[in-house]
């Protein structure tokens, strides 16, 4: 995250605090999808301060913990930084995924990814996350990603923004220290949860949810 922007920008993931580096492959410059028809495709990690991709080991977690969900599902990746999280959900099969990055230089890289995959379903946007989700209240989401930078300050806000848009049977993962308390979501119950040395993820289910 650069010092310049305000604390409600949707900039980049923050790498400082992070001891799991390695697995994310950010030295060698990407990340790569775990599974689905992309198994194997490598992702670029921008040249931007502060670019944090979810490390392997916590993606495929998650996405074991999803693995009978993520068929057809609307999702909204909402600081996408690399897209790890929204292209590994496209894919493994999500019908329509949405990235949303603010910093221009992760959201050529995110556009540059998408065509080289040829990724239909996957639309990708350069915008800052409240302002698009105060600017569109029709819009409805199946799964939300939310890992915003962690000095940002923005976890509590970008879920209270987003409960308007799940629907009746949705999921919301968010990624955030590892010394945080699990979020309290009225609504919602934690449906898995993990810790790394610094990082703590969890995926919410909304009540009524068949799973």
């Amino acid at each position: 995250m650069t010092p310049s922007k305000p604390p409600h920008s949707n900039s980049p993931r923050d790498l400082r605090g992070r001891s799991d580096q390695g697995e994310m492959s950010a030295a060698a410059g990407s990340v790569r999808i775990i599974a689905g028809k992309w198994r194997g495709t490598r992702l670029p990690v921008a040249a931007v301060n502060g670019l944090r991709p979810s490390s392997d080991r916590v993606r495929e977690t998650l996405f074991n913990w999803l693995q009978f969900e993520i068929q057809g599902l609307r999702v909204l990746d909402a600081f996408a930084g690399t897209g790890a999280l929204g292209f590994e959900a496209a894919s493994r099969g999500a019908a329509d995924v949405l990235l949303i990055e603010s910093d221009p230089r992760a959201c050529a890289a995110l556009q540059a990814s998408s065509a080289r995959l040829g990724a239909e379903r996957v639309a990708v946007l350069q915008a800052d996350v409240l302002s698009w989700l105060s600017a569109h209240p029709e819009q409805q989401f199946d799964l939300a990603f939310v890992d915003p930078p962690f000095t940002a300050g923005l976890h509590g806000r970008t879920l209270l923004a987003l409960l308007a848009h799940m629907s009746s049977n949705s999921w919301i993962y968010v990624e955030l220290p590892v010394t945080d308390a699990v979020p309290s979501l009225p609504g919602w119950v934690c449906h898995r949860e993990g810790t790394t040395r610094d990082v703590r993820y969890v995926l919410f289910k909304r009540l009524g949810s068949s799973a």
